[in-house]
């Protein structure tokens, strides 16, 4: 599908953009984008990346787009008074959504499995990945996190991988309604919980997912997903669950500061399962990746083998280092269950946590105000601080209804010690300020490639404290 032809990306550096160029790339297309990112010099080891691909790389002035022979993708984050949008218009190149540019990949490949859900698509996505990779299966792998068994020092972005096997694996979207463009062969469904939609519309569009799929992985430790599971004929899903009998489920599970054990059953077999990354919500991400392979026609002992291997994500409960016993830890969190499940897996041991979250926009925070609140009220300690400087803005126009500040003022309304800091640097040196022996920082939050420098800063501020 791509070979021989000329794509233009607008934004090339987002998280969701990098990797499809990058696939593109590699199977034989002309790659060329803009990023404002770049113009601002901001991450410039991304865009060496992108270079060494033999990706071209423009200011985001119109200067890239000169041909209606171009493929222009932009995200729905790029606006149309953005001078590459009005390039364009002018030259008539063809124009296609991101969404749809992947789901076109996605459909045309011989084995599409598709992992869904509110929490936990790039890790499942990245098990699945490594898995069929090390088993030799070639597969090729979409996704919105670096994923680090794959990256290395020529490549410390690597959420993608291109292989030259039949099955395509991707993390799918339902935030803005395009999970719809996809058709799965394998279909992955790991929760549903209020994030960027209502309720009501995330169960048509989980239904309608796992519906078209020749056969549906799904959690029904939630209950959401657990209903929309038992709508479908028996023989074309796959449960998986800790709580509950399930076709998959996970049993004597052994939780450790940086990674989790446990047996997985599946009829009258049970086989022992080590994972490098922690927490019960990774058993049940494991779980997920375990039966999609397995309808891929992996065996239950080779994927348990393969996923001990696995290293996890970048920005995904990822240690960053330990200085005089306070670790620092960057964290993906950003809505209240991934918020919660990073907590809870850190509340499992002892220690005080310092938590530095930078909220992703103005419009996650008016539509989760309550929710977000709740998840931190519930999750913090009484001994835990948390500070919030202002969200992440880079650039467009925005409506701020309800500010960091506001969060603030409902979690210290509910006894907990919350600090809002407007500016982040600030907001960072005042936590490491406060952080003694025993203490575990973490940075959360989304949509922002500089929270991981932000963390490593932090690590390096413990360091020259003393």
């Amino acid at each position: 599908m791509s070979a021989g032809k000329s794509y233009f990306f607008v934004g090339i550096g987002g998280s969701g953009m990098m990797p499809l160029a990058m696939i593109l790339a590699g199977q034989g297309a002309t790659v060329a984008g803009s990023d404002r990112s770049l113009d601002q010099d901001r991450l410039p080891a991304k865009f060496e990346q992108l270079r060494a691909m033999g990706i071209t790389l423009f200011a985001q002035d119109g200067s890239g787009i000169t041909s209606a022979d171009q493929i222009v993708i932009a995200s729905a984050a790029i606006e149309a008074t953005v001078p590459d949008m009005i390039a364009a218009e002018r030259v008539g190149a063809t124009r296609m959504s991101r969404a749809q540019l992947l789901s076109n990949l996605f459909n045309t490949a011989p084995q599409a499995i598709g992992v869904a859900g509110t929490s936990g698509k790039s890790t499942v996505t990245g098990m699945i990945g490594w898995m069929l990779h090390a088993l030799g299966r070639d597969p090729t792998v979409m996704n919105g996190a670096v994923m680090k068994n794959f990256a290395h020092a020529d490549a410390p972005f690597a959420s993608s991988l291109v292989g030259a096997g039949d099955i395509f694996v991707s993390e799918v979207d339902e935030s803005d309604g395009s999970i719809a463009l996809y058709q799965p062969a394998i279909a992955v469904l790991n929760n549903v919980s209020l994030d960027h939609k209502s309720l009501d519309e995330l169960r048509a569009l989980f239904a309608d997912f796992i519906g078209r799929a020749g056969h549906a992985i799904v959690n029904i430790d939630n209950d959401d997903a657990a209903a929309l599971a038992a709508a479908l004929p028996p023989e074309r899903v796959t449960t998986f669950s800790i709580e509950r009998a399930a076709d998959l489920q996970a049993i004597f599970i052994e939780e450790k500061p940086f990674g989790v054990d446990f047996m997985v059953t599946e009829a009258d077999l049970i086989v022992e399962v080590s994972l490098q990354v922690p927490g019960r919500h990774n058993v049940a991400n494991a779980l997920a990746a375990i039966g999609a392979v397995r309808a891929a026609g992996v065996s239950l002992h080779e994927a348990a083998a393969t996923l001990a291997g696995f290293t996890g994500l970048r920005r995904r409960f990822d240690l960053v280092g330990q200085v005089n016993d306070i670790a620092v830890i960057d964290d993906f969190g950003h809505n209240p269950d991934k918020i919660a499940a990073t907590l809870t897996t850190l509340h499992a041991f002892p220690g005080r946590l310092l938590i530095l979250f930078q909220p992703h926009g103005y419009g996650p925070l008016k539509v989760l105000r309550r929710e977000l609140v709740a998840s931190l009220v519930a999750q913090m300690a009484p001994d835990d601080l948390l500070v919030l400087p202002d969200p992440v803005y880079q650039g467009g126009t925005v409506t701020r209804e309800v500010t960091s500040a506001d969060i603030i003022a409902d979690i210290a309304a509910a006894g907990r010690h919350a600090r809002h800091i407007a500016v982040r640097d600030d907001a960072a040196a005042w936590l490491v300020d406060q952080a003694r022996p025993g203490d575990r920082i973490i940075v959360m939050g989304a949509r922002d490639d500089t929270l991981s420098q932000l963390a490593a800063d932090l690590l390096l501020m413990l360091a020259s404290r003393g």
